[in-house]
């Protein structure tokens, strides 16, 4: 299996947060097996998008819809992948910086007019006076992971498995305490750097966060990236105990400790991200 050098922020809803129809959906969804594991997803959903836009370029397919889905607690839980909405995204994305006679030629008015229907139809079509503002699951980070994602959970919740068959490391927690440890970011945050761009990452991260189901699970997941570090550097990381050093020293006002904090987690993620420069 390909590896995607990404990171990834997703929430997993129980299906109550759904309506009757998607609720029965997911369900049958579940209960088939249908679902692939993050370790496949990402390949699958890039494939999809790549098939959508690949194909003449002049229409948004009907892609079917995906999730990942998680048992947790006796209950299911689902994190909708939104695929079609991804293609729409990704096609309007590749025409931004670039000089009109390229962007027409890779992505034609005509699909650009379809995507942005469907992003416009998606924050503010007929169904979000019914239901509320859509809810997007997951987020991607490629060649490293956001350092705000490491203030919504906790070292203690990690679950790391480095084998032959299976190389994963991801945190899982309840969206409770992912809520509270953002807050409490954002608080101390505002108060030692004020408008500060991180400040303003958290905040962002933290409204995203009470868009979902109070009995929701969240998942940072390191993905692809596993592959570019050694086992050891991985049985060894501490990135969300930095932030949390880092943030509990801000709020005692000893910034020499915050900064020592922040620096070593900005170089172990910049090794990171420099590996994209060397194919």
């Amino acid at each position: 299996m390909p590896s995607l050098f990404a990171s990834y922020l997703r929430v997993y809803e129980p299906l109550t947060a759904f309506d009757r129809e998607r609720q029965s959906f997911w369900r049958r969804y579940a209960k088939e097996g249908r679902d692939l594991g993050p370790v496949e997803g990402p390949v699958r959903q890039r494939t999809a998008v790549l098939e959508a836009l690949g194909a003449g370029w002049t229409r948004l397919p009907d892609l079917p819809d995906e999730a990942y889905v998680l048992e947790w607690d006796n209950a299911i839980l689902v994190c909708p992948w939104n695929l079609r909405l991804r293609v729409a995204e990704a096609a309007l994305s590749a025409r931004d910086g670039v000089p009109a006679v390229l962007a027409d030629a890779f992505v034609p008015p005509i699909l650009a007019g379809q995507a942005k229907a469907v992003v416009e139809d998606w924050r503010s079509g007929a169904k979000v006076l019914e239901q509320g503002v859509p809810r997007v699951h997951e987020q991607v980070s490629t060649w490293g992971v956001p350092l705000r994602w490491f203030a919504f959970v906790d070292l203690e919740e990690r679950d790391i498995a480095l084998n032959a068959r299976r190389r994963t490391l991801r945190y899982r927690t309840e969206i409770s305490k992912a809520r509270r440890r953002a807050h409490r970011a954002v608080s101390v945050l505002r108060k030692s750097l004020g408008d500060a761009p991180i400040t303003e990452a958290v905040e962002e991260g933290t409204r995203w966060l009470e868009e979902f189901h109070p009995r929701s699970v969240v998942e940072l997941d390191y993905g692809g990236l596993v592959n570019l570090l050694p086992e050891d550097k991985l049985t060894e990381d501490d990135s969300p105990g930095l932030v949390a050093a880092g943030l509990s020293a801000l709020s005692r006002g000893d910034a020499e400790s915050a900064s020592e904090a922040y620096e070593k987690l900005v170089a172990r993620w910049r090794s990171v991200q420099l590996l994209e420069r060397c194919n």
